[in-house]
């Protein structure tokens, strides 16, 4: 199973979604205002999350008058919309799930989106967020392949740990052997592969993983 979930961020960084809608058994889910924008670009989710606070009132009735599966909240919450979408993809035990419209406009937001990532570590689904210019994901200690990918010319290691021990980048522009990277370093920012695919390692700490293009 894959799941799709699409907040309001400015509908301008968020991609062409045509392309992520292959798989037979694919759920997308709106946040808030995303709920409309997946309505408009011919997407039909099968639930949405929110307390559609961002939205005009004719535009909360085209939501509410759709058949999508609506979980309507007050706006004074303990959680964010997109905390209480992304709990309840990870409680279906997907093998993916892509988060857009996550990034851009309001910077506490999309830190705080960018954060969640961390409630993913424990579970065996890749997840990633994405806009026009970026791929982001957070990863655990281990190996990991990775493929040359035209969309996105750098790719960065950031850690989000104190300490990240043992970084090995192979097939990089910049590659490191058993290198330390520590929070707040920007050694390991806007590398490239120079092959068509490469490995990245590390033996402990949290790695967030950038994909980007100018």
């Amino acid at each position: 199973m894959k799941i799709s979930i699409v907040a309001g961020g400015p509908e301008l960084l968020i991609p062409d979604l045509k392309p992520y809608d292959l798989a037979s058994d694919h759920i997308w889910i709106g946040v808030d205002r995303g709920t409309l924008f997946l309505l408009r670009s011919g997407f039909f989710p099968q639930h949405a999350y929110g307390d559609f606070d961002s939205v005009s009132d004719d535009e909360k009735r085209i939501i509410m008058n759709s058949s999508i599966k609506v979980n309507q909240y007050q706006s004074e919450k303990d959680a964010t919309d997109m905390e209480i979408a992304l709990e309840w993809a990870l409680k279906q035990n997907p093998e993916q799930i892509l988060i857009f419209g996550a990034t851009g406009g309001r910077l506490d937001h999309e830190l705080m989106n960018i954060q969640l990532l961390y409630r993913t570590l424990s579970v065996r689904a890749d997840v990633r967020i994405l806009d026009t210019r970026n791929e982001i994901s957070l990863h655990l200690p281990g190996c990991y392949n990775i493929e040359q990918d035209h969309r996105y010319s750098y790719i960065s290691f950031l850690a989000k740990s104190e300490k990240v021990t043992g970084i090995t980048l192979e097939g990089f522009k910049y590659p490191l052997e058993q290198a330390d990277l520590q929070a707040g370093s920007s050694l390991c920012v806007s590398n490239e592969l120079v092959n068509k695919s490469g490995t990245y390692s590390f033996d402990s700490g949290i790695i967030l993983m950038v994909k980007s293009r100018d």
